[in-house]
């Protein structure tokens, strides 16, 4: 692939991301990290209340980009099976058996929405999360694969009864946590209820150009962006010590006000989390028509790709969002680049 190559993607990249924009009205910034999420290959939970618009815009991104969808809801009762085949009684009495949504599209499933997956018991979560790793799936007496496929899952962070909250460990496997929140522009949020267009999800979606993107060629050019995107000696040392400071907080001279410093971090972001950081930096630069990566790339992702990889003392998970987003804009703040 050569580089005007790579350039007719970044066109193609902004115009999905304009297109999307227009149905999804508000969410700029989150429109920008899923695009960047798409092209660095990587899962994302997406955080906000219920009706925020994060199935409208899931499925205007999978319109733009082509292949497969599907939404699974968590429930209590949902067992891993439930992903992979349906049972069912047929005309003639008998029962069979059918693809269930992990299989129903075949190497051609895209996104993979799972809606309210602290729902869902740590089983499920289980197979999910080994989906997702190694994007293979033993079925039916043979290996399937899902070389296209994104996962995307919300939580339910409001009821708390019948809820099994995902363990640090999985949700390391996330490249992003993406907040989605109800846009703070009054006109915007005017046209949200009276605009009749915002009522009609489908007709919404179907507004979007299909295929803008070439799903199935997402995987190469994701792989030359990372090739393509250089970051200098004094960039790798400043990424370095921006992992180190989540880890150690305290030998940074990072505060949060009623925190106890020392106490806080139990365990920082991981190699693969600030790998995964990295990874989303480069589409930023690219995105922005950059051929190396800036602090600003990171400053972009940062709070996304590692905010919800700490593990924080138990005392602080009640403050957990407040308190990981002072710390990391303290981070931000304090940590020179030069």
């Amino acid at each position: 692939m050569s580089d005007r190559q790579l350039d007719d993607w970044r066109a193609q990249a902004l115009q999905l991301e304009n297109e999307v924009n227009q149905v999804v009205v508000g969410q700029a910034g989150a429109v920008r990290l899923i695009t960047t999420a798409i092209f660095a290959r990587g899962h994302v939970l997406l955080e906000g209340d219920v009706g925020v618009g994060k199935t409208t815009l899931l499925r205007a991104f999978t319109r733009g980009i082509g292949g497969g969808y599907q939404r699974v809801e968590g429930t209590i009762d949902l067992m891993p099976n439930d992903l992979v085949y349906h049972t069912y009684l047929g005309d003639d009495g008998r029962p069979h058996v059918s693809p269930g949504p992990l299989l129903s599209h075949g190497t051609n499933l895209s996104v993979f929405f799972f809606n309210e997956i602290n729902r869902a018991r740590p089983q499920v979560h289980s197979l999910l999360l080994r989906v997702m790793a190694e994007r293979t799936l033993s079925a039916f007496n043979r290996e399937h694969h899902f070389p296209h496929m994104l996962v995307f899952a919300d939580r339910n962070q409001v009821e708390k009864e019948e809820t099994f909250e995902i363990p640090s460990a999985a949700r390391d496997r996330f490249m992003m946590e993406i907040p989605i929140v109800v846009p703070a522009n009054i006109d915007t949020m005017e046209s949200l209820i009276f605009d009749t267009r915002f009522h009609d999800v489908d007709a919404l979606v179907d507004k979007v150009a299909p295929g803008i993107l070439q799903f199935d060629g997402l995987n190469e050019v994701a792989a030359l962006i990372q090739s393509s995107i250089q970051a200098s000696p004094t960039l790798r040392r400043y990424t370095l010590d921006l992992w180190l400071a989540t880890r150690s907080p305290a030998d940074y001279g990072l505060k949060v006000e009623g925190v106890d410093i020392k106490r806080l971090v139990i365990a920082g972001a991981s190699p693969r989390g600030i790998a995964m950081m990295m990874r989303a930096a480069r589409v930023n630069a690219w995105l922005n028509g950059r051929e190396a990566v800036l602090p600003e790339d990171i400053h972009t992702v940062f709070h996304e790709t590692i905010a919800h990889r700490m593990v924080f003392n138990p005392i602080y998970e009640m403050r957990r969002t407040e308190i990981a987003r002072e710390l990391l804009s303290q981070t931000i703040r304090t940590i020179s680049a030069a």
